[in-house]
């Protein structure tokens, strides 16, 4: 697969994905999405990937959002089906059977922001700094982070964002519950390594599932949310990983799991 805007590298079971346009700040365009896209489906449709780690190149941005230069003369014809495009692409991450997490180095603005809220766990380096600041040049944020942001953080904190279009440096993000952790520059992708490997090392159908649950859940009254995680439970007794998960622990040994 030929990628000019995003580097892919597997290792270790786990996908690492890197937004390469450091001199434009990692800025994402058009033809950044389209690889996105197919960079998704790959990770999702290859059996050997347990994790993903989504990050950008060079240490001042992870997205500095999209590329403005690109967007100024747009229709709102044009405008509609590019937010449209991204939404189908974050759904994507989110449905995936593969956890996504964010690592999120530097600026992580509009849809850098937008793109870390739709994976699964974020975690930031310390000169990390968040924001959507569409408002700023007369718009509203058009990849999902009017919905995904008040579903992190809050109504209020998010409009106080959104409206304002102010960023939050990342030990604020953390205070919000905007991201997982907080770690050094130069510590952020061995950290969200050790994250994934340790995804990685459990059974493929029981994070699946564990996936499916929660984002699913969500969408849910408590109680439709409860009765859904317990048709998820039962199904896992139906698998192998089960029967060697809890043979393993009565044994006191490492499980050795099939997938199945």
């Amino acid at each position: 697969m030929e990628l000019k805007n995003l580097l892919l590298e597997v290792k270790n079971r786990i996908a690492t994905v890197t937004v390469n346009r450091p001199a434009a700040m990692n800025a994402m365009t058009p033809e950044t999405l389209e690889e996105l896209q197919r960079t998704v489906a790959e990770i999702d449709g290859n059996d050997e990937i347990r994790a993903a780690v989504i990050t950008g190149a060079g240490a001042k941005a992870f997205i500095a959002g999209a590329d403005i230069s690109l967007m100024r003369d747009m229709t709102s014809t044009q405008a509609r089906e590019l937010a449209l495009k991204a939404h189908g692409i974050f759904a994507a991450i989110e449905r995936s059977s593969k956890p996504f997490i964010a690592a999120v180095n530097g600026y992580a603005l509009g849809g850098g922001c937008e793109l870390s809220m739709a994976c699964d766990i974020r975690i930031a380096s310390d000169n990390a700094k968040f924001g959507q600041p569409e408002v700023n040049i007369g718009i509203l944020p058009g990849f999902g982070g009017s919905q995904r942001l008040p579903r992190l953080v809050g109504k209020g904190r998010a409009l106080e964002m959104i409206l304002t279009g102010d960023m939050v440096d990342a030990a604020e993000a953390l205070r919000i519950g905007l991201v997982n952790r907080v770690v050094p520059q130069d510590e952020l992708l061995s950290e969200a390594h050790k994250v994934a490997a340790k995804i990685a090392s459990k059974g493929r159908v029981a994070t699946k599932l564990c996936k499916e649950a929660v984002a699913n859940g969500l969408e849910m009254d408590l109680a439709r949310a409860c009765a859904y995680e317990a048709e998820l439970f039962g199904y896992s007794f139906a698998t192998a990983d089960q029967k060697e998960g809890m043979s393993a622990f009565l044994e006191k040994r490492a499980p050795v799991f099939q997938d199945r």
